[in-house]
């Protein structure tokens, strides 16, 4: 029982997705060959502009709480009432302080209504799929 254990975390610890996921949350700096520390690569989309109608009367955050989206729609994007029109815009978890640019895409209801977030955008944020979590949405 205990090799089999073994095993399995040995096997665990060599897998591409436990080792990309590690090196996101503790830095993963590996020296390449030449000797100098690598730079730890993330996923990041560039900001875009904001259309100047969309940006009119919203400095600060918005806060809203989100849920696990259409996991078959690929791309990282947030579903949101708090949008008229589909742009980039900055997303943090207050919680953790973790922060992705992501497409706001807009969704019909009230803006005090939910929003839905997409399966690329939690495993970015680090968020677990199975809870709602509040989030604070920047137009800029």
């Amino acid at each position: 029982m205990r090799y089999s254990l073994l095993t399995l975390c040995v096997l665990l610890a060599g897998c591409e997705t436990v080792r990309s996921t590690t090196d996101r949350v503790f830095g993963g700096d590996t020296p390449a060959e030449d000797g100098t520390p690598a730079v730890a690569e993330e996923n990041v989309v560039e900001p875009q502009p904001v259309p100047a109608t969309t940006a009119a009367g919203w400095v600060g955050p918005r806060t809203t709480i989100a849920s696990l989206g259409d996991p078959t729609t690929p791309g990282r994007w947030l579903e949101t009432p708090l949008v008229e029109t589909e742009f980039t815009g900055r997303v943090v978890v207050p919680r953790t302080g973790a922060q992705a640019y992501i497409t706001l895409v807009p969704a019909s209801g009230p803006a005090s209504g939910g929003s839905r977030l997409s399966l690329d955008a939690m495993r970015a944020l680090l968020l677990p799929f199975d809870e709602l979590v509040e989030l604070e949405v920047y137009s800029n």
